[in-house]
């Protein structure tokens, strides 16, 4: 079992820069694929980013390429999120989840097995 804890949410102008991180605990995250989505208020979640268990391969999706970067530090058992040039559009909740699906960096979240609580972020315009 895997806990994954995330931090680094808050509110910040338009313009802006965060960085979310995502704690595991309870077993190494060395050999799970990682991925980032997020959910904004009367909104599914979607997928922004991931990265393969070895750190590489990463996959973005349209609406954040080239202003997210996804990390991972597996001897610190933690992955990161840089968040750039942050509008309003991407405000939303967002959560760290971990998949034992590590063929490929896949989008759809019914391939994560383990999920966060999520963390808050506010873009104000």
């Amino acid at each position: 079992q895997v806990q994954l804890v995330e931090s680094g949410g808050g509110l910040v102008q338009a313009g802006g820069s965060l960085r979310l991180s995502c704690a595991a605990s309870g077993r190494t995250i060395s050999s799970y694929n990682m991925g980032w989505f997020r959910q904004a208020p009367g909104k599914e979640r979607e997928f922004v980013a991931a990265i393969s268990w070895s750190g590489g391969s990463t996959y973005y999706a349209d609406s954040v390429k080239g202003r997210v970067t996804i990390s991972r530090d597996n001897a610190k058992n933690t992955v990161y999120l840089q968040m750039n040039s942050l509008n309003p559009e991407d405000t939303a909740v967002y959560y760290c989840a971990a998949s034992t699906f590590v063929h490929s960096v896949e989008t759809a979240s019914t391939l994560y097995d383990y999920w966060g609580q999520g963390t808050q972020v506010t873009v104000s315009s």
